[in-house]
């Protein structure tokens, strides 16, 4: 029985806010429509200055995708007043909703999406059903996808290190991006599934997706050096400008989709740790007492009894969940819960990438060197590492879910370390990547988010993903491949508007 809760005056303004962006699209769309049919066909030479000018507007894409602001962002600082824009949008002037056509076909394609996440998760126009775990049709859709995967997405990559110029591709982005998709995937499947015999490979999932961003956001800062205010909102507005909107139209705490703020806390702290005194961070001894800080910080604030609730409990209006299925806990515990468990992590990524260049260097000696002493140290490397693997997975990996979790804050970057020495210990490896992965792990924040409310279903403000959203009733399989195709969609939607941020972002 769905439990849709009140009306929030949040739902209220944003519905109020997308009925006008909505009908102004259409109208937009329609003197796009009626310019065209007037105009004669261009000369060719019109055709290739406007290709050349969409192809800079690519070109600031893929800067802004990496990580950095547009070439031409000092430009739309100069745009005409918000004052003057909000009266031209009022009045509908056709020049300005032709100018900002494309701009109100992406709201009205994120009004949307939250619409239908509304549909599917807050109203019985569509069905729910139980989940079901059946362990051989899970591994053989893991399977499945890996061979389709590998038969028809294997791609050679020739980039260039940016420390070497050589092509040693040492955790490139194509390989996190492809470790990012298949995580991704076994991850949904877990949810969908209720997969639970395999929940501490979860928390390892989760484990390394902190990683890479102590190891990205480290990368960044360290390199380009750039902690100017905008980059800094541009990344928090990434983060979170989603899961906001979620939480408005779906009456969720921020806390329910937990991802979104652990990766907005440990982003802030690997900024904070390089932006304060930014220009000492190239000496060594500098950088060992900020990393040995943020391990002190850690450990004061989740170590130690009681500094937590005083730290955490004045953003309890943000950071607060209460269950409905279990009210009685306190509202700060998820929190405290879930940042825990992974509160090392990132700072394991932030070392890792600080070493980076040494080991690239040493990599290249090494791919340079004799073939039997290539080998026999490569070989090493890799026993080594498997053997470590054997006994954390003997030690470790096969305790219980409540024993496991006491112990993975200091042990996740056991396996973590294994997969790195494993996927990259040949030039082969590193060079190759399966493409369908990385398009996968491409936007995992928005694909994690979504997966809450169209593919799976909570019934009520709050609630956890108990169910599955049910389309064909009484064929599950059918009705997972219809519900995974729309979702696929959508999230090939949202990655048009993720695109469009990067093009328009300030």
């Amino acid at each position: 029985m769905v439990d849709a809760g009140p009306v929030t005056p949040g739902q209220v303004s944003f519905l109020l806010g997308i009925i006008p962006v909505f009908i102004t699209w259409i109208y937009a769309e329609y003197l796009e429509y009626k310019k065209s049919s007037s105009l004669p066909k261009a000369h060719s030479d019109s055709n290739l200055v406007e290709l050349g000018e969409e192809t800079i507007k690519e070109d600031d894409r893929a800067i802004l995708l990496e990580g950095g602001l547009s070439r031409s962002a000092s430009v739309k600082f100069n745009s005409s007043s918000i004052k003057v824009n909000l009266m031209r949008f009022l009045t509908m002037d056709d020049s300005f909703l032709l100018e900002h056509r494309l701009t109100l076909r992406v709201m009205s394609e994120l009004g949307a999406i939250l619409f239908y996440f509304y549909i599917c998760d807050r109203t019985d126009i569509l069905g729910d059903s139980t989940k079901n775990y059946n362990r051989d049709l899970f591994i053989f859709l893991c399977l499945l996808l890996v061979i389709v995967s590998a038969m028809t997405s294997l791609k050679k990559h020739s980039d260039k290190s940016a420390f070497s110029g050589k092509s040693i591709l040492y955790l490139n982005r194509h390989q996190t991006e492809e470790w990012k998709g298949w995580m991704q995937v076994l991850f949904l499947l877990y949810h969908y599934f209720a997969a639970s015999e395999i929940y501490n490979a979860i928390r390892i999932f989760i484990a390394a997706y902190v990683w890479m961003t102590g190891f990205g956001n480290f990368s960044y800062y360290y390199i380009r050096k750039d902690f100017s205010l905008a980059r800094f909102a541009q990344m928090m507005w990434r983060l979170n400008f989603f899961v906001a909107f979620c939480c408005i139209v779906l009456n969720n705490d921020y806390m329910l989709y937990y991802i979104c703020p652990m990766h907005t806390l440990f982003t802030l702290m690997v900024y904070g740790a390089l932006g304060i005194f930014s220009k000492y961070n190239e000496i060594r001894s500098v950088m060992a007492v900020k990393i040995l800080a943020c391990f002190l910080v850690v450990i004061l604030v989740w170590e130690i009894p009681g500094v937590f609730d005083i730290v955490w409990r004045p953003l309890a209006f943000l950071l607060g969940y209460t269950d409905p299925a279990k009210p009685d806990l306190p509202r700060l515990h998820e929190w405290h819960f879930r940042s825990g468990l992974d509160r090392y992590i990132w700072i394991i990524g932030m070392i890792y990438a600080y070493y980076h260049p040494t080991v690239e260097k040493w990599m290249e000696k090494l791919e340079e060197s004799d073939t039997k002493r290539r080998v026999s140290i490569k070989a090493g490397i890799v026993s080594i590492a498997l053997l470590v693997g054997y006994l954390w997975y003997e030690c470790i990996y096969k305790l219980d879910k409540v024993s496991y979790n006491k112990l993975h804050p200091y042990t996740s970057w056991i396996p973590i370390t294994v997969y790195i020495c494993l996927r990259n210990f040949t030039q082969q490896l590193r060079n190759f990547s399966l493409t369908l992965f990385a398009w996968l792990g491409k936007i995992t924040l928005e694909t994690y988010i979504s997966q809450f409310h169209i593919w799976l279903r909570s019934n009520t403000p709050n609630g956890q993903p108990k169910w599955l959203l049910s389309v064909i009733p009484n064929y599950p399989m059918l009705n997972f491949m219809l519900i995974t195709a729309i979702y696929v969609l959508v999230r090939e939607s949202y990655l048009t508007i993720k695109l469009f941020q990067a093009d328009t972002a300030y």
